[in-house]
C-alpha cells in the first residue's frame, strides 16, 4: 500500500476541517463558473507549506486548481480567522485525550529570512542586517504548540512574552473552564527581565528564567528543549523557513496552520499507540 502524502487530506482530518471554513452561497440567476472543490484546495495550501514552492508553479496534474486560486482561497480563509479555529479545535482534542501538559510550558524566538521585505520585517542582528522576520513560540511541556506570534527580526523575545502568553486560546476538551495559562513557564536568557518576571506573575504564572551572567548549567535547557523540538518540527515546512510573503497575514497562517498539523500528528500517533 502507497504512503499517503503529506499534502493528502484524510477523511478523518477534512471531517474536523470542513465545518469550519467559510460558506459561499453561489448566485442562482448567474452562478458563473463553478468553485474549485475545498478539498482539493486546501490540499494545494498544504502542498505549498510542505514544499516550498512558488504559488505560479503548483503542479495543475495534481487537481489542486491554479496557484492563484489556492492563494486566494488562503486569503479568503485567513481572514475568516479559520487556521486559529482549526488549531484551537485540535487542542481541545489533545486535552480531551489527555495529552496536554499544563504544568509548565517553554517560549522561544527564531530567525528567518525575508526576501521581499514587507510588515513585521526588520534588519537581522544575526543576518548580517538583512531584512528578517521572528517566529516566537510556546508550547507544552511535552512540545506542543499551544501559540505562535510573527514578529520583525529586530524585535527582542522578551518583547512577546506577554503576547505569547496571551495568544494562547482558552482551550477546551474537558468538563469545566478552559484552561489558557500554564502553571509554570520556561525561558532563557533572552527573556532575562524583571519587568516581564512581574507581567508574567500578573497573569498567575510562575516564570522559571535564567540569569544573564551565570554560567551554563542552569538545569532549564533538560526541560525546555522541547520547544526548541517544536521549531524544528516548524522549519520542516518548507515555506516557513524563509519567509516569501509581502503579507503578513498570510505568512502568519501558515505558520498557525503548520501548528495545527502537528496537534493533527500528536492525536494521530496517540490514536496509533492506542490501537498497538
Amino acid at each position: 500500500m502507497a504512503r499517503p502524502k503529506p499534502w493528502e487530506v484524510d477523511d478523518e482530518l477534512w471531517v474536523v476541517i470542513e465545518p469550519l471554513l467559510p460558506k459561499v452561497e453561489r448566485w442562482t440567476r448567474h452562478p458563473g463558473r463553478k468553485r474549485h472543490p475545498d478539498r482539493l484546495v486546501f490540499q494545494g495550501i498544504l502542498f505549498v507549506l510542505h514544499t516550498g514552492i512558488a504559488w505560479e508553479h503548483l503542479p495543475p496534474e495534481l487537481g489542486f486548481g491554479s496557484g492563484m486560486t489556492c492563494w486566494r482561497r488562503l486569503a479568503e480563509w485567513t481572514e475568516a480567522g479559520m487556521w486559529s479555529r482549526l488549531h484551537e479545535v485540535l487542542l481541545a482534542k489533545l486535552r480531551g485525550a489527555n495529552a496536554l501538559d499544563f504544568f509548565r510550558a517553554a517560549v522561544d524566538g527564531s530567525h528567518i529570512r525575508a526576501l521581499k521585505g514587507g510588515s513585521k520585517t526588520g534588519r537581522s542582528p544575526v543576518d548580517r542586517g538583512r531584512a528578517g522576520s521572528k517566529h516566537h513560540l510556546i508550547t507544552d511541556a511535552t512540545g506542543i504548540p499551544l501559540a505562535a506570534t510573527l514578529t520583525g527580526g529586530n524585535r527582542n523575545d522578551v518583547t512577546q512574552l506577554i503576547p505569547l502568553l496571551q495568544a494562547v486560546p482558552p482551550i477546551r476538551g474537558k468538563r469545566g473552564w478552559p484552561r489558557r495559562r500554564p502553571d509554570v513557564l520556561l525561558g532563557d536568557r533572552g527573556y532575562d527581565h524583571d519587568k516581564y518576571r512581574r507581567l508574567v506573575r500578573d497573569l498567575g504564572v510562575k516564570p522559571l528564567i535564567a540569569r544573564r551572567g551565570t554560567e551554563h548549567g542552569s538545569g532549564l535547557g533538560k526541560q525546555r528543549w522541547v520547544v526548541e523540538r517544536a521549531f524544528a518540527h516548524l522549519h520542516w515546512f518548507r515555506r516557513l523557513r524563509i519567509r516569501w510573503e509581502l503579507r503578513d497575514d498570510i505568512h502568519e497562517a501558515f505558520l498557525t496552520l503548520a501548528c495545527a498539523l502537528i496537534c493533527w500528528r500528536r492525536l494521530r500517533a496517540l490514536v496509533s499507540d492506542a490501537v498497538g
